[in-house]
């Protein structure tokens, strides 16, 4: 049988700039969700449509850079 040959997977660095205090619930929950908890905190997450779409939502947030 043939090998699946492995996809090398592109990462993004989304680093949160500024507070989730006073923003709606669904933006906190989602600052969350891709790991963030403190300002000037940065995490490396895959480059998939799901983490676009959550970074979308947050996007007056964070910034996010090309790992």
């Amino acid at each position: 049988m043939a090998k699946k040959a492995e996809q090398k997977t592109n990462k993004l660095e989304v680093t949160l700039v500024k507070s989730t205090a006073g923003r709606l619930e669904k933006q906190q929950r989602t600052v969350e969700a891709l790991g963030l908890h403190k300002i000037n905190q940065t995490v490396t997450v895959d480059d998939t449509p799901a983490m676009r779409g959550m970074i979308r939502v947050v996007c007056h947030l964070v910034s996010v850079k090309e790992a």
